[in-house]
Formats: C-alpha cells, structure tokens, sequence
C-alpha cells in the first residue's frame, strides 16, 4: 500500500444513495492511491416529511448516518477535495451549495487557493445535466484560486464513459453503479492523488530551495 502522504476530502451531497456509493469509491480509490481521506455528507436541508415519504431517500439517510456531516476545518485539512452532488435542474443540488455557500469567509482570507479540487455527480436520466452540473461546480473552484484536474480523456476507458468533466452515473436507486463509473471513479481519484502528490511536494521543495537562495 503506498504511503498515504496527502489530505484528500470526498465531500458530496446525496438523496437516494447513488451518489453516496460514487463518494465511497472515489475516497477507496483515493485511499488505494496513497492519499489520507475524509469521506464527509454535507447536512441535509429537504423537511424529514419529505425525506420520509421515499423510501430509497429514508433507506440512504439511515445508511449514511454514521458519515460525518462536512465542516470548514475539513476545508482546511485537505490538499484536495473531490466534490460529489446529484444534478439538480443542471445545476449542483441546493444542499452542497450550501456548504460551498458557507465558505466565503476562508475564501476571502485565500484558505481555499491552490488545492487540487475535481468532481462527480449522478443523473436520474440520460443527458440529465450531469455535464453542466460538474461545469456549474468547476465556476465555484475557479473563484477559489482552486486548481482543477477533471479526468478528461486520459485513459482509453474514458472514451467508453464519455465524460471528461468527471465520474458520472446514469440511474436512480434500482439501477446500480455500473462498472463505467465505478472505472471512471478509480481513474479519477488516481490522477487527483497524483497530481495533488506533484504540486505539494513541488511546492514545497520551491519554498525549501527559495528559502536557501
């Protein structure tokens, strides 16, 4: 197992469960990888009545319980975070946009530039907003001073997948996970880990060497 020598945090947001099981195979991979994760939920903001009347979004609140709820010094841990979020309407679902919402305060004092930041998400039907969703997200990164690495094209598996902007699934809580995404998550948890190794250790030997010019 590789050395686990970078702060990874999996932070997203999920109803019925699909993007729940992105997240665990994204912090696994991440884990693998040789990262040290957080895997986080951010709270939820639906009324209970409302989370109660479906069954798969009541089974996955229970099954989830346990995951700790996101907060700022998460934030401040991570070398990287690996956001997850169901579309909603195209756009990131109202419960991880309030948890980036929260967030101006370390992005006004600079705590959120120059970390490695990617995302995922899930649709309930094809072409449902999973690439608008993700480009939605990737703005908010952009204000960070953040420093994007989405999977693109850069395995021939991705080709199959099709999404360049990050993992992504096509189904609501009968349809499980396929092999596409949960190839697509490795793929993406590995080249974050990668890069994140690459601009922190970079980093640091720039200031080590600066510090001795």
């Amino acid at each position: 197992m590789p050395t686990h020598d970078v702060h990874v945090a999996v932070i997203y947001y999920s109803s019925t469960g699909t993007v729940a099981e992105l997240a665990r195979l994204i912090a696994d991979a991440a884990e693998h990888a040789g990262a040290d994760v957080r895997l986080r939920r951010t709270g939820e903001l639906a009324p209970q009545a409302a989370v109660d009347a479906n069954p798969a979004w009541a089974a996955n609140a229970a099954a989830t319980a346990d995951i700790l709820e996101a907060t700022h010094e998460d934030m401040l841990w991570a070398d990287a975070v690996i956001f997850g979020s169901p579309t909603r309407f195209g756009n990131v679902s109202s419960q991880l946009k309030q948890f980036l919402d929260t967030l101006g305060g370390l992005w006004h004092h600079g705590r959120l530039a120059d970390k490695v930041y990617s995302g995922f998400t899930a649709s309930a039907t094809r072409h449902g907003g999973q690439e608008s969703t993700l480009l939605a997200l990737y703005q908010t990164i952009h204000h960070f001073g953040g420093i994007l690495i989405a999977p693109g094209y850069t395995d021939p598996a991705k080709y199959t997948d099709g999404n360049p902007y990050g993992t992504s699934h096509v189904g609501g809580p009968d349809i499980p996970v396929d092999d596409d995404a949960r190839t697509a998550a490795r793929i993406q948890a590995e080249r974050v880990v990668r890069f994140t190794k690459a601009l922190t250790f970079g980093l640091a030997q720039q200031q080590l060497t600066g510090s001795h010019s």
